[in-house]
């Protein structure tokens, strides 16, 4: 089974690019969503994080208060480490058991969308990478407009992860979103048929 791994930087388009794969048929694994249910109530990560940041990151249900922890992590490189020192095998792990299903079923291409596959480590679950491409001042656009967020704040996410241009260099297959969703849904069409072709 080929596992295309498939990234980009914040606000590339890396989601996007994932459903509108979803949508022509292929299977997508969404890193997002695994991280999600990585700090479900009673994990042994969300204790990690409780342990590691307090239960001030706790909502009254019990369940992780995401935007608290962002704003925490983003702006303090060493409890964005320790974070993802808690997070990124809990991911893997939850990662490798879903490709392993769909392996079993037969599936011949998946996709792994993770934001960082790279920082993770998790490019080594892959055969090949596609990254999501665009230059930083549409990057920066789309991250304020998407996030609310303002310039500094946009600029500090975007500086929290390995350069777009460092992973456009070490992916296999660079995709440029600086245009129109329907230019990527085009692309993305014409090189999933293709990928089917040569199965």
């Amino acid at each position: 089974m080929r596992v295309i791994g498939l990234t980009g930087g914040i606000a590339s388009g890396k989601s996007t690019a994932a459903r509108l794969l979803a949508e022509l048929g292929a299977p997508v694994i969404d890193a997002d969503l695994l991280a999600r249910d990585a700090v479900l109530p009673g994990t042994g990560a969300l204790a990690a994080i409780v342990a590691a940041f307090g239960n001030r990151l706790l909502q009254k249900d019990g369940t992780l208060d995401r935007g608290a922890l962002g704003k925490l992590v983003f702006g303090e490189p060493q409890a964005r480490r320790t974070l993802e020192g808690i997070i990124h095998p809990e991911v893997r792990s939850l990662a490798q058991r879903r490709l392993q299903e769909l392996e079993e079923s037969g599936a011949r291409i998946v996709f792994y969308m993770a934001p960082l596959l790279m920082e993770a480590g998790a490019d080594s679950l892959c055969s090949e990478i596609w990254v999501i491409d665009l230059d930083e001042a549409t990057q920066l656009q789309r991250v304020t407009a998407r996030d609310g967020l303002s310039s500094q704040e946009a600029r500090q996410r975007m500086a929290a992860q390995m350069p777009l241009a460092e992973k456009a260099a070490r992916g296999d297959l660079v995709i440029d979103n600086r245009g129109s969703i329907e230019e990527l849904s085009a692309r993305l069409r014409g090189l999933w048929e293709s990928q089917r072709e040569n199965i």
